[in-house]
């Protein structure tokens, strides 16, 4: 072999364990190196044998369209393939090809060894999401440019008719593994649902030049109308991996939500920068409101049936600017780690209410994410060791508009702000999946039962059994329980025949700016202030 053979060979093993070279009719025309420790077979057995049967099935359609989308002196990967098993051991590889000018059609390729990848199809946003925190950081030990590329494929909804079911199917199998071979690694692509797909990637070229590579791998006729639309954002910024990150979650989710049209390639581009931006202006602006605790305060009583509608407490809601819904604020607040300053503050705020005016008691929100947090807990055990005159007249109302994820942890913390004379209730039980299990493993004081329930009590049905079994047993475990959106004398009426503690909604009071210590007709021309969990709220 030639003096510059080796060397060829020499570099390529300095980064690789296997070498092969595909001829142009699929067949393995050349195998070198640790082959059977890699794959389970020596070199010899390889040759002559189609690529394909190499590959593991499930990811023969992302290599296939690895090779398809490859052009005379380009490279490609490295994507992490599972090779096919043999013995049942399940082996890996990391694959690079590329294609050498005038090398008769062949393809050189390069495997590594490399841990198996925990996905072979396209992953849900939540996956993407968890991908790309991984890659982040990844990144901030590699330094390598990372890009997040959205995808929209008009006309494969009316394709799909048109082909039947397995056509469709093998068409959805081609286009994953083109989107999958595009992907950082082959495991970094999502299917976003609609038609609309998001995969991560090294920066490289235009998202008008990856559109075409997806139409072209997905080879289907042109008289079918299928287009592609691309846009790429940069993953690199002064930002933290993390703050980025959610910011991108939160942009992704805009993206989802307000959907594209396929006739306007423009739009796309248009839309996510504009999400993007908008996005960090708003977290800047959100951030400064905070720091200058620029929002307000308003209040909405909470009567008790039992004590002829004599205010108990009253809850204390936040306003940004004008009068409009705080819910997308708190929503994005809680996504990008703006919530536990946020709910700080409106409690520093909260607890000063309290002292100036010694006979209210007042219940302020909590997020599900504030909760886990000990800084948390000594914040508001400072401010009421500070502020003794609030002592024993504050609520927290736990939201379930962020999930918690250690129930363990937010009971350890919930007990500790108990000792401390706060009362706890868990706000909107039945609007989320979680109400059960924090029922059954957290230290409440009060149940706020959801509106929606209330709306419909008073006319019997499954509301009614629903509500009275669930007095019952808050009442077995010393709970008490509280009806959110009692507007009318009849839901009233109906709540108190199931048995229900509080009540709170328009028929006592809108929430006012100023607390008041009676409970009446709320004002009709005062817009309420939405709750924490927002749009299902009829009185926000």
């Amino acid at each position: 072999m030639a003096v510059a053979s080796h060397r060829l060979l020499g570099f390529a093993f300095a980064n690789a364990d296997l070498l092969l070279e595909i001829a142009a009719d699929g067949q393995i025309a050349f195998a070198i190196g640790a082959s059977e420790a890699l794959s389970g077979s020596r070199e010899t057995a390889l040759v002559g044998r189609a690529w394909r049967d190499f590959i593991d099935a499930r990811d023969r359609t992302m290599v296939q369209a690895l090779l398809d989308g490859l052009t005379e002196g380009k490279r490609g990967g490295p994507l992490v393939v599972t090779l096919a098993s043999k013995g049942g051991v399940e082996r890996a590889a990391a694959m690079s090809v590329f294609r050498l000018p005038g090398n008769d059609g062949a393809i050189s390729c390069t495997f590594s060894r490399a841990a198996p990848s925990a996905s072979h199809g396209l992953h849900d946003k939540a996956g993407l999401e968890a991908v790309t925190a991984a890659l982040f950081e990844t990144n901030k030990a590699t330094g390598l440019e990372m890009e997040l590329a959205f995808i929209e494929m008009g006309g494969l909804t009316s394709l799909r008719k048109v082909l039947g079911p397995e056509a469709a199917k093998d068409m959805e199998l081609r286009l994953a593994g083109a989107l999958r071979a595009q992907s950082h690694g082959g495991g970094a692509a999502a299917d976003l649902g609609g038609d609309r797909y998001a995969l991560v990637r090294h920066t490289g070229e235009s998202g008008e030049a990856l559109a075409q590579r997806l139409l072209h791998l997905l080879a289907v006729d042109p008289a079918h109308g299928v287009e592609a639309m691309a846009k790429t954002l940069s993953l690199k910024g002064e930002a933290s991996p993390a703050q980025v990150l959610r910011a991108l979650r939160y942009s992704l989710d805009n993206f989802i939500k307000d959907g594209l049209d396929a006739a306007a390639p423009a739009s796309l581009n248009e839309a996510v920068s504009r999400s993007v931006r908008r996005t960090l202006v708003e977290v800047g602006a959100l951030g400064q409101a905070v720091a200058d605790r620029n929002f307000r305060l308003v209040y909405q009583p909470v009567v008790d049936l039992k004590k002829s509608c004599a205010v108990h407490h009253h809850e204390v809601l936040v306003r940004f600017g004008d009068n409009a819904s705080p819910f997308p604020m708190i929503r994005m607040a809680e996504e990008l780690d703006l919530i536990e300053p946020l709910d700080i503050a409106v409690i520093e705020r909260t607890i000063a209410k309290l002292v100036a005016e010694p006979t209210l008691k007042l219940a302020a929100n909590i997020s599900g994410r504030t909760i886990t947090s000990s800084a948390f807990v000594e914040a508001v055990r400072t401010l009421l060791a500070d502020n003794t005159k609030a002592q024993g007249r504050l609520l927290l109302e736990l939201t379930e508009s962020a999930a918690i994820e250690d129930l363990a942890l937010a009971d350890r913390h919930l007990q500790a702000l108990r000792a401390e004379g706060i009362l706890i209730c868990l706000d909107d039980f039945g609007a989320g999946a979680a109400s059960l299990a924090y029922l059954q493993q957290l230290s409440l004081d009060i149940v706020k039962i959801d509106g929606r329930y209330i709306r419909e009590l008073q006319h019997g049905g499954r509301e009614s059994t629903f509500i009275r079994h669930l007095v019952t047993m808050c009442a077995e475990l010393g709970v008490r329980t509280l009806a959110e959106m009692v507007e009318t004398p009849q839901a009233e009426e109906a709540v108190r025949r199931a048995g229900v503690d509080y009540a709170q909604g328009w028929l006592y009071g809108a929430p006012m700016d100023v607390a008041a210590t009676t409970a009446g007709l709320a004002n009709t021309n005062v817009k309420p202030a939405a709750r924490r969990v927002g749009a299902v709220d009829g009185w926000g």
